[in-house]
């Protein structure tokens, strides 16, 4: 969870070695008061009077929106929790959002789930499913839902005002209502810490224990913990000094996965990091390694004193921020659910009634690069699916020698999944202009450079930023050495309000947001000093 401005923050550089002072209570539990229902979101679709409203992205009907948290699928259904201000449309009264869906794109907005008081705002955290009553917080017959949150504690609180610590809640009913745990908070700092934060569980078979990943933000330490009822937390070590340090170290999550055509496995840590991001701002980083139950050590990380470019990122754009895992998604690879968004300027984008939405799902595999493990991003195979099946596949072959074109009226369309191979067979650059003006002067600028084997996506032109300063106007992403032939495929999920480019097989990913005119529904491609094929295919959403 991060506040507006890290600014806002007090800095408390802790010793790694902080004690830890663990609250448990067996005591009964309350029911929380009831929740605000929020909008629906289903049925919402952009239009002239709301232009930039997605079609495929989760976003709320009303309302401010920002980090995921509470990522679970349970009985065929994926919970979305995140921030969310029920009462305006910028970060404050933080409290947890609720959607649901069946496929990762199509979305239900479900009533709040834990509403912000007085005493307690709700920061970020995580949900797990305990299957067998471990916490006791349920029955064998109806084991609970379990939600680990960062409590921000206001007036009256049951810690200091401005103190940050870790608690819980649980649902019987599937996630339609919650009742805190009535010995919160379950976890906290000695001394109190106002940076304690995002709590994130993984179950580690090996100890038959659960893992929590938190944070103390601003020491740029995350801090491991481990339970067997997932009430009382026994502290096991800190990871730190590694990889970027430019800001807020945030939304840390520690999961293991499958090397790529192999029989290892390995830990990766994932992070959130604001500002100091390799796009500037927000932006995240992850780290490979080891894990023995106890200690998370990174192979190959960047020492903290090195350029950005040396880090391991998750996406090269400036609008991917606080994603973590599904908590029980089919398949065996990752499913994250991130943020779009950038502190930079999150709170000034032009959107109403609401301001916020998340990326596509994407799943995550480990491969081999030429001097580390890295991690290559695809959309999420359910949300995939439907994206494919949403309309008719239109396609277009041509070659351009230094020129443009424009592409027709079968890719006019504000929203569509576009899969995109060039051939750059002496041209200097090539590319494609989505989201054009009948006069060509403004348009998002998707293109690939074959001297540089560099992806890039440049909003400069694209609409509407005079809003931010900080806006940025490109980002781009230098694709493996091997892919440096002068062919280069990628795949472009274009919304009303972003597009997310996943290049080289999900070696890169540029994630951005922009806010066109409504008008501007154009689509060319473009060769620059020498001739390109094309062949560009797309699907309506």
């Amino acid at each position: 969870m991060t506040y507006p401005s890290p600014h806002l923050s007090r800095r408390q550089l802790l010793a790694a070695s902080a004690a830890v002072v663990v609250a448990f209570s067996a005591a009964s539990c309350t029911q929380q008061e009831s929740p605000t229902p929020g909008p629906t979101a289903g049925g919402h679709r952009p239009a002239a009077s709301d232009p930039w409203r997605p079609v495929a992205h989760l976003t709320a009907g009303k309302n401010w929106l920002n980090d995921p948290n509470g990522l679970v699928y349970h009985d065929g259904t994926y919970h979305a929790f995140y921030q969310y201000n029920p009462r305006g449309n910028s970060w404050g009264n933080m409290s947890w959002g609720h959607s649901t869906s069946k496929d990762l794109v199509n979305w239900e907005e479900q009533p709040v789930a834990m509403e912000a008081s007085d005493d307690e705002e709700i920061f970020s955290g995580c949900i797990v499913m305990d299957s067998h009553n471990a916490s006791g917080l349920g029955s064998a017959s109806n084991p609970p839902m379990v939600a680990l949150y960062t409590s921000a504690y206001g007036k009256n609180g049951a810690l200091p005002q401005g103190a940050q610590a870790q608690s819980v809640a649980f649902s019987l009913d599937g996630g339609a209502t919650w009742q805190k745990y009535h010995g919160n908070p379950v976890l906290n700092l000695a001394p109190t810490n106002n940076n304690f934060r995002d709590p994130k569980v993984t179950w580690y078979e090996p100890g038959r224990y659960w893992v929590m990943t938190t944070v103390v933000a601003d020491a740029q330490v995350v801090k491991l913990f481990k339970s067997t009822d997932l009430l009382r937390w026994e502290f096991l070590s800190d990871f730190s000094g590694a990889g970027a340090q430019g800001g807020l170290w945030e939304v840390p999550e520690l999961v293991q996965m499958d090397v790529e055509d192999s029989t290892a496995k390995k830990w990766v840590m994932i992070l959130s990091i604001n500002p100091g991001g390799i796009a500037g701002g927000s932006g995240m980083q992850y780290f490979v390694g080891e894990f023995d139950g106890t200690r998370f050590t990174a192979e190959n990380a960047a020492a903290p004193d090195a350029p950005l470019n040396e880090s391991q990122w998750l996406d090269h754009g400036a609008d991917y921020y606080a994603a973590n895992s599904i908590s029980g998604a089919p398949g065996d690879k990752p499913v994250l659910l991130g943020w779009m968004g950038n502190w930079d300027y999150a709170q000034d984008v032009p959107t109403t009634p609401w301001r916020g939405s998340m990326a596509i799902p994407r799943e995550l595999t480990l491969v081999r690069g030429q001097k580390r493990l890295e991690l290559r991003s695809a959309i999420a195979a359910a949300a995939r699916d439907t994206l494919e099946g949403s309309g008719e596949v239109k396609r277009k072959d041509l070659t351009l020698g230094s020129s443009l074109q424009d592409l027709g009226g079968d890719f006019t369309a504000r929203s569509q999944l576009i899969e995109l191979t060039m051939d750059l067979t002496s041209a200097r650059e090539a590319g494609l202009v989505l989201r054009r003006s009948s006069d060509g002067k403004a348009g998002l600028r998707v293109s690939f450079t074959k001297e540089t084997n560099t992806v890039r996506v440049d909003r400069s032109e694209a609409g509407t930023s005079n809003f931010s300063a900080k806006f940025s106007p490109y980002h781009e992403a230098v694709l493996p050495s091997s892919a440096n032939d002068g062919t280069v495929q990628l795949t472009i999920l274009l919304d009303a309000s972003s597009v997310e480019v996943f290049a080289a097989g999900g070696a890169a990913v540029i994630t951005e947001t922009f806010f066109p005119e409504w008008d501007n529904t154009g689509s060319s491609a473009f060769s620059v000093e020498g001739d390109t094929g094309f062949t560009v295919t797309s699907r309506t959403l």
